[in-house]
């Protein structure tokens, strides 16, 4: 049955109003964090709403970096992301390729046992892994925070590489295999190099977790401000122990935290979308 193409028309005009009606409201918060930043300390305390500024007190910024340690913050919490994305390119994907690939005794197994680790809270991990840091003398320090993303503790990137190497044809890693490359050759030349979508996600995932990441910060390093990282940071401006804890700051400080985010989920949207048109010309 043919549609009537003013119906279909209609259709997609009532399916885009939705969408920009949903688009805008989900934005407001980020536009009242924006003009709050921009505002002077008088003008956050009137309670109508007013989303463009009035002056414009771009000077929030500079100054929030005067009375505040932004770059030590960003320099520490960068350290976490670099750790955290490392894990995710490396010991994830080699532990993915393993699963999907490697027929060593007991795969199953094992793979059982790794999938039955995200079933458990991180809250009831936390007092154990709390106490044998403490034991070894690495609380108060970025060892913890480190030392588990390096090595890949993310059972759910595992996951979700190990899923992605499956769905690779099976005639590719023959081929590669019969021209003599090795399982790491195999791995490094054939299986990361299309493996872009899957990366790009897991990259943001990462990148997400640990910029954001409160919670391991305040456990382990939180009595130690030369560590603070822009999560905990945010926390004392709002008032924990905030000299200046006035909303137009906290607005400038939390701006600072969302910008890197947009910029990755851009570029990182667009390289995965690339990559899985590339994908998808390689299987045709």
């Amino acid at each position: 049955m043919i549609e009537d193409p003013r119906t279909k028309m209609v259709r997609h005009i009532i399916i885009y109003a939705i969408l920009t009606t949903g688009a805008i409201v989900m934005m407001v918060p980020l536009f009242w964090t924006v003009s709050t930043s921009l505002k002077t300390r008088d003008k956050i305390t009137i309670r109508r709403l007013e989303l463009i500024p009035d002056p414009v007190a771009w000077e929030n910024y500079p100054y929030l970096f005067e009375v505040r340690p932004i770059m030590q913050y960003t320099r520490n919490t960068m350290i976490i992301v670099v750790a955290s994305l490392f894990g995710a390119w490396v010991p994830c994907t080699l532990a993915g390729y393993a699963f999907a690939r490697i027929p060593f005794p007991g795969r199953n197994i094992f793979f059982a046992i790794l999938l039955a680790t995200m079933m458990l809270p991180y809250v009831v991990r936390l007092i154990p892994l709390f106490l044998f840091f403490d034991e070894i003398g690495w609380t108060r320090t970025f060892g913890p925070l480190i030392l588990p993303r390096v090595l890949g503790h993310n059972a759910f990137y595992i996951f979700l590489y190990r899923q992605f190497f499956r769905g690779i044809p099976e005639d590719i890693y023959d081929s590669a295999r019969i021209d003599g490359c090795s399982e790491f050759g195999v791995w490094w030349r054939i299986f990361m190099p299309m493996s872009r979508p899957v990366l790009a996600a897991v990259s943001i995932f990462a990148f997400s977790f640990a910029w954001n990441d409160f919670l391991n910060p305040l456990i382990y390093v939180g009595s130690n401000k030369e560590l603070w990282t822009l999560a905990l940071g945010l926390n004392a401006l709002q008032g924990f122990e905030g000299e200046d804890n006035s909303l137009n700051l906290i607005m400038v400080f939390s701006m600072l935290m969302i910008i890197p985010m947009l910029v990755v989920f851009y570029f990182g949207q667009k390289h995965l979308i690339s990559g899985v048109t590339a994908q998808g010309s390689l299987k045709g």
